[in-house]
């Protein structure tokens, strides 16, 4: 136990146990003594000096020694009364005068790409994707003929959908020898009429003419692409054009535009790939997660049509498999329409699977 006397001088002497525990709030700026049995500790105003935590915001005492020798000043006295009292003085400002300053807080920086959508549980569908949704099982694996005739029962919209295959691999195309880029001939093409612009010259530019090429030109139609010109679905260019369309490739490259052999839209012979693009051939790669996506046909066209494309399309990718890819190379297959869900496919039974002989 501690007991409190004043003293003429008026300071506040306080005896106390050597056990006992001194409160900072019942501390007064002034001479403060604490005695007990055996020696006398003080502390004297003038030996104080008050230094601020930056984190806390609390001051804090630091003492220094007395010349006395039977005088000893203690160390960090926290001097919490003076914040608690500042504390109430604020409180009572903002009762009285109405309103208190708040405190100016940075607004968060806004998010972009993948991290600005919505979460999956906070998107909302339609109400016919809702109802198309409950024709199939989440997640059953299903046999070709069942999922495309499940496919074309989906579509429910106002316009013709593009059925669409997705396809899941084991690779990371970040490494040279994992990467996937080739071409497919859809055998019932893609029920999309194909745009073809011809950079050639020479001979080949009548050539590309005949062969039914709906653009032909050569440095002219270089300078048209440069001032904003893109009214066409696929650029084909011949080896010799190559040095002149090099300059091109920031204004093709990000739309995809960009002509490339393994696309096989850079070759000598131009009318043979005029008339694969025109018949449906396919460009495909994987991006950067491993997964292909493959457009292969219209919703409007017969199952068996699909059925074939969709068989052409997977023939492709396992031949072109790449050379660094280890382990299981199909990880998920699935198949949906341009504004349906998907349609979970079972990747043995379409590896294994043999149309009839009739289709």
């Amino acid at each position: 136990m501690a007991t409190c006397t004043t003293t003429p001088s008026s300071s506040l002497m306080i005896t106390y146990a050597a056990a006992s525990t001194v409160h900072s709030q019942a501390l007064t700026p002034s001479v403060l003594s604490f005695k007990s049995n055996k020696p006398t500790f003080s502390i004297n105003p003038l030996a104080l000096k008050t230094s601020i935590d930056g984190k806390s915001g609390i001051k804090w005492a630091n003492l220094y020694p007395q010349r006395d020798s039977k005088h000893h000043v203690m160390a960090a006295v926290a001097a919490e009364a003076e914040v608690a009292e500042a504390t109430d003085e604020n409180d009572g400002v903002a009762a009285e005068g109405g309103t208190a300053t708040a405190i100016a807080t940075a607004p968060p920086k806004p998010k972009k790409g993948k991290a600005a959508l919505p979460l999956k549980r906070d998107r909302t569908r339609s109400k016919r994707f809702l109802e198309i949704q409950k024709l199939r099982e989440t997640k059953k694996e299903y046999d070709l003929k069942t999922a495309i005739s499940l496919l074309k029962e989906m579509s429910s919209t106002k316009f013709v959908e593009t059925a669409e295959a997705h396809f899941r691999l084991n690779i990371d195309p970040k490494y040279n020898d994992q990467q996937l880029r080739a071409t497919v001939n859809l055998p019932k093409g893609t029920g999309q009429k194909v745009k073809v612009a011809v950079l050639t010259q020479g001979e080949k530019f009548d050539e590309a003419k005949n062969a039914g090429a709906d653009i032909v030109g050569g440095e002219d139609l270089i300078e048209q692409i440069k001032g904003g010109f893109m009214d066409f679905d696929k650029l084909i260019a011949s080896p010799d054009m190559m040095v002149k369309v090099a300059g091109l490739g920031k204004i093709l490259g990000p739309r995809g535009l960009m002509p490339n052999p393994k696309a096989g839209t850079v070759t000598p012979n131009i009318p043979q790939a005029i008339e694969e693009f025109k018949k449906g051939k396919v460009e495909y790669r994987a991006d950067k997660t491993g997964i292909v996506h493959i457009p292969f046909g219209k919703v409007d066209f017969l199952e068996d049509d699909l059925l074939v494309n969709l068989l052409a399309a997977v023939k492709s990718i396992e031949t072109n498999k790449p050379k660094g890819a280890k382990g299981v190379y199909w990880k998920s297959a699935h198949i949906c329409t341009s504004m349906g869900p998907s349609i979970k496919l079972n990747i043995r039974e379409m590896l294994d699977y043999k149309p009839p002989s009739n289709v």
